[in-house]
């Protein structure tokens, strides 16, 4: 059974069709990676999944269950979690104390067991050396490395990306792709949107095209980037 299915999932914002009848599935611990051109509809998508915003038509199924009238955290104790493109910490929290927020109320884990739940968290994305430290004054690499925690700590069984590698160098990227392919490696589903390419497609077995809210392709990557038509929409190539 797909851990994640939606649908013929719509969404409209007056005449401005955001969503149009998106259908796919995610199978347990696969990697699937959305890409399109700004104003796609990627981001929607994910709203729609969390429950952010509430679809006009189609379902939300996590693990055969439809989610799609459940709200943010709900979902979120159901088994999504997500990083948000622009990281949104609790500036005034240590990072520790970040996880620490994620994991009781998100990831519903006792008192006695978040402690060294959280700290596991902290070591597996590279942040353990900075648990103590005021997460308003992380550098970027940081940041994202936090985002990508508080998910974690959700216990989530799928994890929305959101362009996460977006302004990192690419040192910074390579070592965050890493720390992405070991959760990976542990099977935890990954839905990941991005820009950069070779983040993504180091790491996804399967690429997704949104285009004017529409599902345009999805397959292998190479498959997909090898199409004119992907080609032509998205990397602005005439076909």
């Amino acid at each position: 059974m797909a851990i994640l299915s939606l649908q013929s999932v719509s969404k409209s914002f007056g005449a401005l069709k955001v969503s149009d009848s998106v259908s796919f599935e995610v199978q347990p611990g696969e990697a699937l990676g959305i890409i399109g051109p700004n104003g796609a509809g990627k981001s929607t998508l994910f709203n729609l999944i969390t429950g952010n915003i509430a679809p006009d038509q189609g379902k939300v199924l996590l693990d055969g269950r439809d989610v799609t009238r459940l709200p943010p955290m709900e979902r979120v104790r159901a088994g999504i979690g997500r990083s948000f493109q622009i990281p949104q910490p609790f500036v005034h929290l240590s990072v520790y104390e970040n996880l620490l927020v994620a994991a009781r109320f998100g990831g519903e884990v006792g008192a006695a067991e978040a402690p060294g739940f959280c700290m596991d968290i902290l070591a597996q994305t590279g942040l353990a050396a900075v648990a103590e430290k005021p997460s308003g004054g992380l550098p970027l690499l940081q940041r994202k490395r936090l985002e990508l925690a508080r998910a974690m700590a959700t216990k989530p069984r799928v994890i929305l990306l959101d362009e996460i590698a977006g302004g990192l160098t690419d040192a910074e990227c390579g070592e965050l792709i890493a720390t992405i392919k070991a959760i990976h490696a542990e099977g935890t589903a990954i839905i990941w949107i991005e820009h950069v390419l070779h983040a993504l497609t180091s790491v996804v077995g399967r690429l997704m095209v949104l285009n004017f809210g529409r599902m345009l392709m999805i397959g292998a990557p190479d498959q997909v980037m090898a199409s004119p038509e992907v080609r032509e929409i998205y990397l602005g190539i005439e076909a």
